[in-house]
């Protein structure tokens, strides 16, 4: 477990936050002692911006970047969330680049590291089109990381320059496409 959290973000960063979450499609904040205490649970700190959001203004949204349902509240996971095991967001992810597990023909479908791109080093945010799963990376070398996984692989998004919580974030109120 990282022993120390991320430096606190910006103002403004919290200010353009708040302003795209309305308050009414907000989930009440965990506060700090809330955040802590998954944490400690969890084996993980929280990478920024995405902590002190959930700490002081909303654990998930109704309205949100992730197309089916919005932003997850910490910790749960959407209804179509496959099944592979128990969830470990302190131990380290398992990729540092895009892997098409679909198109790998020396790669068995009951591979061990496809359960653990699923469950190993991250949170999920949300999900889109049903199978395709937003994950904030919690540990590892790209943590910090926003991917998209699914049934087929798992990709930095938009590409190997992967955004923040932020920059997913900004990208979604823009409205433009996901892979623009």
């Amino acid at each position: 477990m990282t022993d120390t959290p991320d430096q606190r973000p910006a103002e403004t960063t919290l200010a353009f936050l708040r302003s795209v979450f309305p308050p009414e499609w907000r989930e009440p904040a965990l506060g700090p002692d809330g955040v802590s205490e998954w944490e400690k649970q969890n084996g993980v700190v929280l990478p920024e911006p995405y902590r002190t959001f959930v700490a002081e203004v909303s654990n998930g949204s109704s309205l949100g970047p992730a197309g089916d349902g919005g932003l997850q509240p910490l910790g749960r996971l959407p209804d179509t969330w496959p099944d592979l095991g128990p969830r470990q967001p302190g131990k380290p992810f398992p990729l540092e680049a895009a892997w098409g597990w679909e198109d790998d023909e020396s790669v068995d479908p009951d591979d061990p590291r496809i359960d653990a791109v699923f469950n190993k080093g991250s949170i999920v945010l949300g999900s889109e089109d049903g199978q395709s799963f937003w994950l904030l990376l919690t540990a590892g070398p790209r943590r910090g990381e926003v991917w998209m996984v699914a049934d087929v692989g798992a990709v930095p998004a938009p590409g190997d320059q992967a955004w923040s919580f932020e920059e997913w974030v900004r990208h979604w109120h823009t409205g433009d496409d996901w892979w623009a």
